[in-house]
């Protein structure tokens, strides 16, 4: 009882941090950056673990659902009833081919197949994570990538992260893979506390 009493205290704690884009402990997967401006950087990621789910809708329910199914895995909708540390941040990316990793990749408007992906905790392997209870939820490992990464905070709806994927586009980098969004706060988090990001996977410069 006493436990129980604590956890929902610790929850409501980080809800109400959550609203002002406080995030208590959350685990994001571990990289190296290179600062190129106040908004965009390069970033390393090692390779890494995602539990992703694929969903026909428009941009916006897509999202939705896919959160959805993916918080119930997480939550313990799995063959071990185990529960998955949160981790930032969650990706969106349009299509069902994906040839980057990371925490949404998303163009402007209309419907199709967005993937959303949930990283997880850098603790657990693949043959360590439970099975999902969901067919539609599947685990996949996620290969290590350079990736030219742009920050806002605000509105991250269509038309806003179209704009924010063509001001990342205009740069001197090569691409390699489609954009992707990157979400770290719920959706309760006021817009001027949020991180989003655009990630688009780039050749890694030398020299």
């Amino acid at each position: 009882m006493v436990k129980a009493i604590v956890r929902a205290a610790g929850q409501v704690v980080e809800a109400a941090g959550s609203t002002v884009g406080i995030r208590c402990g959350t685990e994001e997967p571990p990289h190296t950056t290179q600062r190129l401006s106040d908004s965009v950087e390069i970033r390393r990621y090692q390779q890494r673990i995602a539990a992703e789910t694929t969903v026909s809708a428009d941009e916006e329910s897509a999202r939705n659902e896919g959160f959805r199914r993916l918080a119930g895995y997480i939550f313990g909708s799995n063959h071990g009833d185990t529960e998955i540390a949160m981790t930032a941040p969650v990706a969106q990316q349009r299509g069902t081919t994906i040839a980057m990793t990371a925490p949404v990749a998303q163009s402007s408007g209309g419907g199709g197949d967005w993937t959303i992906r949930f990283f997880m905790p850098s603790r657990w392997t693949m043959d360590t994570l439970p099975t999902p209870n969901d067919d539609r939820v599947r685990l996949t490992v996620t290969p290590a990538e350079t990736v030219a990464v742009l920050r806002f905070s605000g509105d991250r709806g269509g038309p806003a992260v179209a704009r924010r994927t063509a001001e990342l586009r205009d740069t001197e980098f090569e691409p390699t893979g489609e954009p992707a969004a990157w979400f770290y706060d719920p959706p309760w988090t006021l817009p001027f506390r949020r991180r989003n990001e655009i990630a688009i996977p780039v050749r890694p410069r030398t020299g």
